[in-house]
């Protein structure tokens, strides 16, 4: 029985022709600055975003804590969504390495006001820590993979800087938002101070993100990310994938939201309704007179298909590369059978 895991886009294979370049890339010591192929992806990935440089590092999670500890100062307050990846799911970090608090503002639509900002900026005041940076999240996870229009990012870093106050901008699936949103990246990230965005989600690299800022920031977060034991050096054989994923996968993002839509269109089931589907993301609301929704995640991965829970009676399905019009299919039957 064939398996279709619709948890994440995280669980995505490489491609053929990115196993193919992993085995004859060029590489050379990265911490030395001599991976030639490191150096192309970097070069090539600020040149997309529209920024001076960036920096290959192992995850979106210390892309983002990269970009906290190389804005901020121990003892900082950073403001950002409740609701955002950084503050639920990345550990922690935040506090305990870059060594900043959290002031945390709704962000149940995927992003959080204006006027919230600034109530949440701080004053001149003894008593008070220093606001040093902004964070944002495009497309939101939690809200549903939300995509945030540029209005919106524009407004709000608008605002920060008019108080001196830098914006990061947490991109894990920001090529997801310019699918949806018709925009070019570059007009999309302008206005924000740093952008990370991973290769190995929707793109289907193997490993890695990419931060991406001025030049003196990338110069920090490169002495910070090796101090997190983040230096490598021979990875010009994961650039090389990653490569191919800027290069060749983000124009096809547009597929794997045509089978999100395609798959809330379809359900037809006592037991889930559709709650919302945006990007790739499509959110189902389990009638639990019928199934808890552990127990329907369970009978669901009987019959072949993965999704992840989202909530007490929530459901996430998350289309991707590896997921076809046929197995779309199968899963609306297997719904419509329950």
């Amino acid at each position: 029985m064939k398996v279709i895991d619709l948890r994440s886009d995280t669980v995505t294979k490489p491609t053929t022709k990115m196993r193919e370049v992993m085995a004859y890339a060029e590489v050379g010591d990265d911490v030395y600055g001599e991976d030639p192929t490191i150096n192309k992806l970097e070069q090539k990935a600020a040149e997309l975003v529209g920024k001076e440089a960036a920096l290959f590092v192992a995850s979106g999670t210390m892309g983002n804590l990269l970009a906290v500890m190389t804005h901020t100062q121990p003892g900082n307050e950073i403001i950002l969504g409740k609701n955002s990846h950084i503050f639920q799911y990345e550990v922690g970090g935040l506090a305990k390495l870059a060594g900043v608090q959290a002031r945390t503002l709704d962000d149940s639509e995927g992003i959080f006001s204006t006027k919230d900002l600034l109530s949440a900026i701080r004053g001149e005041d003894i008593h008070y820590p220093e606001s040093g940076l902004v964070c944002l999240e495009n497309t939101h996870n939690k809200a549903g993979g939300v995509a945030i229009p540029k209005n919106k990012i524009d407004e709000i870093s608008k605002t920060a800087h008019q108080h001196n106050i830098p914006v990061h901008l947490d991109g894990a699936r920001i090529f997801n938002a310019v699918t949806e949103l018709e925009e070019q990246v570059i007009d999309l990230v302008a206005e924000v101070d740093s952008v990370m965005f991973c290769l190995s989600k929707g793109l289907a690299a193997p490993v890695g993100s990419i931060l991406a800022g001025t030049q003196e920031f990338i110069d920090k977060a490169r002495k910070n990310r090796k101090m997190l034991g983040g230096g490598m050096r021979q990875a010009g054989i994961l650039a090389a994938a990653a490569l191919v994923a800027i290069e060749e996968m983000i124009d096809r993002l547009a597929l794997d939201h045509d089978l999100a839509k395609k798959l809330a269109e379809g359900i037809d089931s006592k037991v889930v309704t559709l709650e919302s589907v945006n990007s790739n993301f499509v959110i189902l609301k389990v009638n639990e007179q019928l199934y808890d929704t552990k127990g329907l995640i369970t009978e669901l991965d009987r019959k072949g298909i993965k999704v992840s829970q989202f909530g007490s009676d929530l459901l996430r399905v998350v289309t991707h590369k590896d997921i076809s019009k046929e197995d779309i299919d199968r899963v609306i039957d297997i719904f419509s059978e329950l």
